[in-house]
């Protein structure tokens, strides 16, 4: 099913969502892929298949919700937030930490960033549903002191519990990734140069195409409609990549005129 671009344009309140990124400063265009020079991790298993892998993603499961290696996380967390969405799936988002909503529900991305990450995986013709998306953090990060807001993740707490993506992401073998925000790319790739500077440009992070882009949240603070079409044109080169159809009226989303 696509969905409109006003749906993808839906105001929510600014303050809604968790995001570190900056402003956008380079004009919207379509990139060549960029190599990183991050040492790649550990080649992953050999894939499973069927009942095999529906064993070992619920092993890991249940490893990832007993998890006590971050003591002051574990104190202050209400749920474990291990992922949600297709083991099976092509494409798999990453974010960075679960937000307040998402550590009452036990889900990722279902606050209002979240809502506004539903409408663009709708946009591409997708569903939430048969996408995979999961955080580098499983825990929302504690916020000693403060009555709302989040915190970003230490590298220290990524470094700790990013193992944990790693084994998502070799049982789900997804063949394009995409990572949301300034942190998660900072958690993922180790790259602290800013998301302006690195979204639109193809990475590859585990053997598997990267494509960073601005997370939800940064949408919902920057309403201009060529911040969303710098977004879209990121999404646009996902499903190209992925062999998705594009119809006419998807490529002129967010266009001026």
């Amino acid at each position: 099913m696509h969905v409109s671009a006003d749906a993808l344009a839906h105001r929510v309140p600014a303050s809604a969502g968790r995001s570190s990124d900056e402003a956008l400063i380079s004009p919207p265009r379509l990139k060549p892929e960029l190599h990183t020079n991050v040492a790649e991790p550990q080649q992953p298993a050999p894939a499973l298949n069927g009942e095999a892998k529906l064993q070992a993603f619920a092993d890991l499961r249940a490893r990832v919700m007993g998890c006590v290696k971050c003591p002051k996380l574990v104190s202050s967390r209400q749920n474990v937030v291990f992922g949600v969405g297709n083991p099976d799936a092509e494409l798999m988002f990453v974010g960075e930490a679960p937000g307040a909503d998402e550590d009452r529900q036990g889900e990722p991305f279902v606050g209002a960033a979240g809502q506004l990450l539903t409408k663009m995986i709708q946009a591409m013709g997708l569903t939430r549903d048969s996408v995979y998306i999961a955080n580098i953090l499983k825990c929302r990060p504690d916020t000693p002191g403060q009555a709302y807001g989040n915190r970003k993740p230490t590298p220290e707490e990524m470094q700790t519990c990013i193992p944990w993506l790693h084994q998502q992401i070799d049982l789900i073998r997804p063949k394009v990734l995409v990572g949301l925000g300034a942190t998660a790319i900072e958690g993922l790739l180790g790259k602290t140069m800013g998301i302006t500077r690195l979204r639109g440009n193809w990475h590859t992070y585990r053997s598997i195409p990267l494509m960073p882009t601005y997370h939800p949240a940064f949408l919902l603070r920057n309403q201009a409609i060529s911040e969303k079409r710098r977004v879209w044109e990121d999404l646009l080169q996902v499903m190209e990549k992925l062999a998705l159809p594009v119809s006419e009226k998807q490529r002129g989303y967010f266009l001026k005129g």
